[in-house]
């Protein structure tokens, strides 16, 4: 389309000389001798803004995705005059900008080229809707490869792909379909050992090729809106990653029982098939923490309401599956029924609420309920006025949570799928069209759904997930990769999405297990839960078309794997919950692609199928029928099987066998593993001791295990525990270092300690330098031992 060569001068305007420039405090202004202006703001050394216009002045600044309570600063910045460019250095990277036309390049402070304009900026008036369609163009290096972009149904690597953002209702979409419900304009690039990464803040209908028109040519546009792109310099994927996530934003803490299981369907009703359904959990042992109702717990789908044939006593229910252990979430749309008999509906009509359309009247649309109006959620008035609906629901009926979907926003019945362009909204205070508005629709509801349901909910924390988002979304909201389909090739699909959001900074992810549409084999079923349980958000979801999709819908075999993989589950929530503090502290992503766990190692670079759990935990899924086995890829460094405690030298490919319930799972040397004991539900039982698989390795490994109350907001307050684990391992020494942070006193007194992986017999145990009897801390054969939580160095000594 736009670096077509032979288009390239058919309407296509660039950027002229610099005729002068201004430099004030962390940006510098260059004007061109044609209006175009470009401003360059350092808000870190490796993080700097590059904002172009094409009429002499800005607009007002504004942007849904930036997280404004982030500080951010620089430690060094200098601009110098050359003859041809102008250059401006950081302690992390050098920008050398051309006087003819402005296009820039980057280097590191060794002048190795990481990034170049190939065109770079230019536009196109855009005379039927005003404005501009904005472009940008760089050269791609020899072997670059490209990651990201959030909501893809594709290969992890995005070398020769084309991709389009714009949020879509896709119902049973397939692999490459595009675009799909989520928009995050942000990609990392890697070459020659470096990465870097670029955030394309514009929220109109986005374009991104990745050398797919030309071979060596990256290029992104927009239908309208500003150039308007952040350059975030690694060298190393995890600083491009935590720089981008701390530029959007974090969610906070959610309760532990948000990461255990959730079982949900299109639809559970009436209050009797809720009942049989968590009775049946409970009775087959499989944990789970949250019941789902869909739309037709409504009155006609109606939000806000109930449907009193189904539920006539729902606060008496919600109740009484809290005292089973399960936490009620329900859907809220954002489709509002034109009936003037609904008080939602009158409410928002007498306070002028719903979106309108460009000549006056309000944008109406099918959906569930018949015909709908469609609150603006972009004006903060009707955000407001949205979070106070959930007091009902929340404070006096007992939900825990609440589910957006539809909120694209998706509309029936009309060839786009969704409003027409013409609507206008309110952008808090920026007016503009849908065209503008609809990648952050979603988000905008989700955020004000959030901080109804935190409002009600506090002193608890708020649960809250939606189906469409744009950057920044991970705020206030979790979020599933939509309606999927139950085929094999959507296992393998749901398993390179949940990790292309975690490195997207929109962690808090997850399938529907089992697929949506359609109706999937015990044995993908199965394979589904193996794999859905190692993601952050675990869901089994299904529609009510086409059959059942619990647990014990399929044979004794698949209920006993689903059971075996949800405890396994909930013995690691420790563990996850780890994982969620080090993503909300130090923005690490939860799940790891290989790349981005070793970005050094070339073969990690096309990789798919296997990713990081955490930090210490490899995985890999059994994504084809029938298999007994499969080809992975283990990472450089050693690691242990998780089922077998056989030791594997990484750096290579290699065959796995695998039983029906187990997949491939690892654990990297050295690693200390945090478990509970299995429980039906969060909070079911109290225990004493805290289990931790101590996997040997000569050498050095840290762990840390962070815990809380679960729940509530005393860790805000230091109420926390921190375990910092160091273990040292030599020839016929193990010693375990444990340093704690934190004011919270954990429940339980002893350690359970596992020692896997002891390359000697063990003759003698000391605990902060005194010698221990063996019976004393119930050592036995190698095996384990109990020790007393308070302590500080733990020494195991063989021959």
């Amino acid at each position: 389309m736009i670096t077509n060569t032979s288009l390239e001068y058919k309407g296509d305007l660039y950027p002229s000389k610099i005729v002068s420039y201004e430099h004030e405090g962390d940006s510098i202004f260059f004007n061109t001798d044609n209006k175009v202006i470009l401003k360059v703001t350092i808000l870190r050394d490796s993080l700097i803004r590059f904002r172009f216009t094409t009429k002499g002045y800005f607009s007002n600044d504004f942007s849904y995705a930036i997280d404004k309570t982030q500080l951010h600063g620089y430690n060094f910045l200098e601009l110098t005059e050359e003859e041809t460019y102008f250059q401006i250095r950081t302690s992390k990277v050098i920008c050398k900008i051309q006087k003819a036309d402005l296009r820039l390049a980057i280097y590191d402070l060794n002048d190795f080229l990481i990034l170049e304009d190939e065109l770079g900026f230019h536009w196109e008036e855009s005379y039927e809707y005003g404005g501009n369609i904005v472009k940008m163009s760089k050269f791609s290096k020899d072997g670059e490869c490209y990651y990201g972009l959030g909501d893809k149904a594709t290969q992890m690597n995005l070398k020769g792909k084309r991709v389009e953002n714009f949020a879509t209702d896709q119902y049973a979409y397939q692999k490459e379909q595009d675009p799909l419900y989520k928009v995050v304009p942000f990609y990392i690039g890697l070459h020659n050992k470096q990465s870097y990464g670029i955030f394309f803040d514009n929220t109109f209908r986005t374009f991104f090729d990745f050398c797919q028109e030309r071979r060596n040519v990256t290029s992104f546009w927009a239908e309208g809106g500003e150039m308007n792109y952040y350059f975030i310099y690694g060298p190393q994927m995890q600083d491009v990653v935590t720089t981008y996530t701390d530029l959007t934003g974090k969610p906070e803490l959610p309760p532990l029982w948000v990461l255990g299981y959730h079982q949900c369907k299109w639809s559970y009703y009436p209050e009797s098939k809720v009942k049989e359904i968590t009775s049946r959990f409970r009775e087959l042992k499989i944990p789970c923490d949250a019941i789902y109702l869909d739309i037709d717990y409504m009155e006609g789908f109606r939000c806000f309401t109930w449907n009193k044939n189904y539920f006539p006593d729902p606060k008496r229910m919600v109740a009484e599956l809290a005292e089973d252990g399960f936490k009620t979430v329900v859907i809220i749309d954002p489709g509002i029924k034109i009936d003037k008999d609904y008080w939602v509906y009158k409410e928002a009509l007498e306070k002028d609420y719903f979106c309108k359309r460009a000549d006056g009247p309000y944008m109406k649309g099918k959906v569930w309920p018949g015909e709908c109006n469609f609150p603006d959620y972009t004006n903060p008035v009707v955000r407001e006025w949205w979070a106070g609906l959930f007091k009902e629901l929340v404070a006096d009926i007992g939900v825990k949570g609440v589910w957006n979907d539809m909120n694209e926003p998706a509309v029936m019945e009309v060839p786009n799928k969704t409003f027409p362009m013409d609507v206008r909204h309110v952008y808090d205070g920026n007016p503009c069209s849908h065209r503008k508005a609809h990648n952050i629709y979603g988000t905008q509801m989700a955020r004000a759904t959030y901080h109804g349901v935190k409002r009600f909910t506090y002193p608890k924390r708020p649960f809250v997930i939606t189906r469409s988002a744009y950057s920044g979304a991970q705020r206030y909201t979790s979020s599933w990769t939509g309606d999927n389909v139950a085929t094999w090739e959507h296992l393998w699909i749901a398993n390179i999405q949940v990790q292309r959001m975690s490195i997207s900074g929109m962690g808090f992810t997850g399938s529907d297990i089992g697929g949506f549409a359609e109706q999937p084999t015990g044995e993908l079923y199965a394979r589904w839960i193996q794999l859905g349980v190692f993601h952050p958000f675990c869901r089994t979801h299904s529609s009510g078309d086409h059959g059942n999709q619990e647990p014990w819908a399929f044979d004794e075999e698949v209920i006993n794997i689903t059971r075996k993989f949800v405890s396994l589950r909930y013995q690691l929530l420790p563990y996850l919950y780890t994982m969620f503090w080090q993503y909300i502290e130090e923005g690490l992503p939860m799940l790891k692609p290989l790349v981005y766990y070793d970005q050094d190692d070339t073969q990690t670079h096309y990789r798919n199928d296997e990713f990081i759990f955490g930090n210490q935990i490899l995985v890999c899924p059994i994504l084809e029928p029938n298999a007994v086995g499969r080809r992975m890829y283990i990472p450089r460094g050693e690691w242990y099987n998780y089922w077998t405690n056989d030791l594997f030298v990484g750096g290579r490919e290699i065959w796995i066998d695998t039983k029906f319930d187990e997949i491939p799972v690892f654990v990297k040397a050295g690693a200390i593993i945090p478990k509970y004991p299995v429980q039906q539900y969060v909070g079911e039982l109290e225990f004493d001791e805290l289990t931790l698989d101590v996997y040997f390795k000569n050498g050095k490994e840290k762990s840390v295990v962070y815990e809380d109350a679960q729940d509530g907001y005393d860790y805000k307050k230091g109420r926390y525990s921190f375990l910092s684990f160091r273990t040292i391992g030599k020839e016929k020494e193990l010693i375990i270092q444990l340093h704690k942070e934190g004011k919270y006193d954990t429940p339980y007194s002893k350690y359970k300690i596992n020692l896997i992986g002891l390359p000697f017999k063990v003759t003698e145990i000391e605990i902060d330098n005194e010698k221990i009897e063996f019976d004393k801390i119930g050592f036995e054969l190698n095996n384990f031992l109990i020790v007393d939580k308070e302590f500080n160095e733990l020494h195991i000594i063989g021959e």
